[in-house]
């Protein structure tokens, strides 16, 4: 793999932690604030939100400057929201700051997919994806545990202090290693929306939305519901999000490995686990140790989902991916906004906290109901690529390296 994957792991590592990073973090900040867990769920809405918006924005804003630049104007964005986040006197400010920074996130890892996948062979682009996700994972086995453990130890202001520091290293890091290149010619705007025509690609994207959300629904409110639930002490919640990122570090490794050669089929196995997981994760968060595997399983499965899903639309989109890559990763926080704001719903109506687990099974069941659905349409309509030939011209003129 190219050594420009590693600048893009670079910088998805640290917007891997500021997204994950709050949901250790969310008591200490309700306490401070004096806000209900709920309310302070919100952090994780609101973020999610602000990625659904800023990814298709962010990204046709941007597409008069070369890739590698909006990529270093993203990470600057990035920086400066999370330290908003540090300093906020109040919970409104706290918001915006976590909403500033999530404005970033989809149009990085929307123009990092299309870059990542053109750096490789063609049938190496999931493994490209993969890499760059990697780096997200690897921030939810260190970057997120350390932030949590700072945030208990010293504060959560420091924490949010040390992602801005994260992010000032993935500018430098994509300065230095992502090569320059011009923007390509011929990817317009009316090009790129003409992806939005072809119902697979939508199928994809609901798809990304229910079923990460079904992870979302759990692990938002992971800190209250291992220690009110399960038992565990407030410090035992580091470890356990070290677990999750493990689970989400293995996942991406199977995703990335098995897009390539088996894609639908394996959406069909991670989607289906994904909701017996959750469905027992209900009955499983009452003990210690299966409710640890339960958050190992829903890491695994959960993430196993990314690289195929955005491969899935980098291939239907044709010859122009660039802004149905960064919607789609709005669509993996939409599903995330969607789902945080159900399981606070829940547990605000009184259901317990384990009540956010059946939410996150019922939305990747009907991910899985909708992946079947997509299926079935391809195999009726088995040559949609070639009645779109007007798309392929929009990338013709992008170099692929081997």
């Amino acid at each position: 793999m190219p050594l420009a994957l590693l600048a893009l792991a670079v910088g998805a590592f640290g917007i891997g932690t500021t997204e994950f990073v709050v949901m250790g973090l969310l008591p200490g900040i309700a306490a401070e604030y004096g806000v209900s867990i709920p309310t302070a769920g919100l952090l994780v809405t609101g973020y999610a939100l602000g990625v659904v918006v800023g990814a298709p924005l962010l990204t046709v804003l941007g597409g008069r400057v070369s890739r590698k630049r909006m990529l270093m104007l993203l990470m600057g964005l990035f920086v400066v929201g999370n330290v908003l986040s540090a300093v906020a006197p109040s919970f409104g400010l706290m918001l915006t700051g976590r909403v500033v920074a999530s404005l970033a996130h989809g149009s990085f890892f929307g123009i990092g997919s299309v870059v990542a996948a053109e750096l490789v062979a063609p049938d190496k682009k999931a493994g490209a994806i993969a890499t760059m996700f990697t780096g997200l994972t690897v921030a939810n086995i260190v970057g997120v545990p350390l932030g949590t453990f700072i945030g208990q130890a010293v504060g959560w202001r420091a924490t949010f202090a040390v992602v801005a520091a994260l992010g000032v290293v993935g500018l430098l890091g994509i300065a230095r290693l992502v090569p320059a290149a011009p923007r390509p010619e011929g990817a317009r705007l009316r090009g790129e929306l003409k992806a939005f025509r072809n119902p697979q690609v939508l199928l994809a994207m609901a798809m990304t939305v229910l079923g990460f959300g079904g992870v979302f629904a759990a692990i938002t409110y992971i800190a209250p519901m291992m220690t009110e639930v399960a038992g565990y002490s407030e410090g035992a919640v580091t470890w356990l999000l070290v677990l999750f990122g493990t689970g989400m570090f293995l996942g991406n490794l199977l995703g990335g490995r098995y897009a390539d050669r088996a894609l639908m089929p394996l959406l069909y196995v991670t989607l289906g686990g994904l909701a017996i997981v959750l469905a027992l994760f209900t009955v499983a968060a009452h003990d210690k140790v299966l409710s640890a595997i339960a958050v190992l399983l829903v890491g695994a499965l959960g993430f196993a989902t990314v690289p195929p899903l955005q491969k899935r639309v980098l291939d239907q989109a044709h010859g122009a991916p660039t802004l149905a890559s960064a919607v789609n990763i709005g669509a993996f926080n939409l599903g995330n906004a969607l789902a945080a704001w159900l399981g606070g719903t829940v547990i605000a109506a009184g259901f317990g906290y384990t009540a956010p687990n059946w939410v996150g099974a019922i939305l990747a069941a009907a991910a899985l109901g909708l992946a079947l659905w997509s299926a079935a349409l391809e195999r009726r309509t088995p040559a949609v690529e070639a009645d779109a030939p007007e798309a392929v011209d929009a990338g013709a003129r992008v170099p692929v390296h081997h």
